[in-house]
């Protein structure tokens, strides 16, 4: 496994990627409400993160058309987002996206409820966030990878949740996907020690049912196999030798 530490100074450059992707999520927001398109939020998205000099990295990776992750209620993630695809007013929605700014990568998500939503459903994104919390705790070094998943799975399990077990986070740097692994459920070997200077995107995946999971008819949106709603959150983050350090810092939830 080939796991990147990086210098000060590329920590430096991933804290400026991580700032730049949580302002232009944070303006992003803004414009989630009832009646727009999922197809129009990704525009939105794609022209915010040129403005700010980066590059869109999810739009065409592995073929993926847009700039942007958009998933609707029992999508987990993946979604393609759609020009006849609009939001109703209860329902939730994620928003994934990836940037590159100067060459360093920075990657988030966050599930945001359309205008007035369930209780249930609020109360479903309130606790993936706690999830994520959870298994930030542990995301120091010294600490097993493996420590980050248990508390994650420790913590949705007390709250009558599912962790989608067929999508992971990543080591993320020069490219968005780097080692390891980083699963968000307890795993029989312990996975590599954290060292400080990792730099790893933990997004957790919640559902109110079963934690199976489907992929649709274009091979990339990803469902709960039994219709059930799903939440997702997810932050760029440092190990270091005290705090972890969230690269990411996106005001919203």
């Amino acid at each position: 496994m080939d796991i990147k530490i990086k210098s000060s100074s590329e920590i430096e450059k991933m804290t400026e990627a991580g700032r730049i992707l949580a302002e232009i999520l944070d303006e992003l927001f803004t414009y989630v409400r009832p009646g727009i398109s999922t197809y129009e939020l990704d525009t939105i998205c794609e022209k915010l993160i040129k403005k700010n000099e980066c590059l869109p990295i999810l739009k065409g990776y592995e073929g993926f058309p847009s700039a942007s992750c958009i998933s609707v209620n029992d999508q987990v993630g993946h979604g393609i987002p759609h020009p006849e695809h609009f939001l109703d007013e209860g329902d939730i929605v994620k928003i994934d996206t990836s940037i590159s700014y100067n060459g360093w990568c920075a990657d988030a998500a966050r599930t945001i409820p359309v205008g007035k939503a369930d209780p249930l459903l609020l109360d479903l994104i309130e606790n993936v966030k706690g999830a994520f919390y959870a298994g930030l705790e542990k995301a120091v070094a010294g600490n097993q990878l493996n420590e980050i998943g248990r508390a994650i799975e420790e913590f949705a399990v007390r709250h009558d949740l599912s962790v989608v077990r067929d999508m992971m986070g990543h080591g993320i740097g020069q490219k968005l996907h780097e080692d390891p692994p980083v699963p968000h459920f307890k795993e029989d070997e312990d996975g590599p020690l954290l060292l400080s200077g990792m730099t790893l995107a933990i997004e957790p995946m919640l559902n109110m049912g079963e934690s199976d999971v489907v992929w649709g008819d274009d091979d990339w949106t990803v469902y709960t196999a039994d219709y059930s709603f799903s939440a997702h959150y997810e932050n760029t983050i440092l190990i270091t030798d005290n705090k972890p350090v969230i690269l990411t810092p996106v005001s919203y939830c």
